[in-house]
């Protein structure tokens, strides 16, 4: 069985998430990052891609993921038609990589940024990247460019994240500075050693 030393990192858009990924692999975690998986999953399925959306996304068979992006966000129709291509496809990539991890038999992390709106996979342990909705706003504005309306409606296609907190194994709070997300790092990093080496 797959995913049995696994632990989620997951969180909302622009939450940190990568700043997270980026300090536990500094400690020596072993990562699995389902985003990377569904770009070139996505890449392979251009031509599908071409057909469900337009040619126009394809260019020298690479998907234009912006404006694929702006198209699924705004129509959820479309969406689940892109998550019913895709996310299969993620999913059997996910587990393999997952098998393969599970032999070494200690913790490691798979970065699933849509692992409790999607139900899909069979993971115990979760960790929960916090910040406020409204640092996400700035956030997402800032990094992407995209307005207020925009950031907000790729904020909202997810589970509040309060709600995810309330059903996480860890919290990683990213309401403040550099220094005190990685303190915070550090804090759930020996949670997870703690009850790593008790299970053993």
């Amino acid at each position: 069985m797959a995913f049995d030393y696994a632990i989620v990192l997951t969180g909302s858009i622009a939450t940190g998430k990568s700043s997270v990924l980026k300090i536990f692999s500094q400690f020596g975690f072993k990562m699995i990052d389902a985003d990377k998986i569904a770009h070139q999953i996505l890449d392979k399925q251009h031509q599908k891609i071409s057909q469900l959306f337009g040619r126009d996304l394809v260019k020298n068979d690479k998907v234009d993921r912006k404006a694929l992006g702006a198209i699924v966000f705004a129509d959820t129709a479309k969406r689940k038609t892109l998550e019913a291509l895709l996310h299969p496809l993620i999913y059997d990539e996910i587990e393999r990589q997952a098998s393969e991890q599970d032999k070494l038999k200690k913790p490691y992390i798979i970065d699933i940024p849509l692992f409790f709106e999607g139900g899909r996979y069979p993971i115990e342990k979760s960790l929960v990247v916090y910040a406020t909705k409204e640092q996400q706003l700035k956030r997402l504005m800032q990094r992407d460019g995209y307005n207020t309306e925009d950031a907000l409606k790729r904020i909202e296609t997810q589970i509040d994240v309060d709600e995810k907190r309330k059903k996480a194994t860890y919290i990683i709070d990213n309401t403040g500075d550099l220094e005190q997300l990685q303190q915070e790092c550090e804090r759930v990093k020996e949670q997870i050693w703690e009850i790593s080496s008790d299970s053993d």
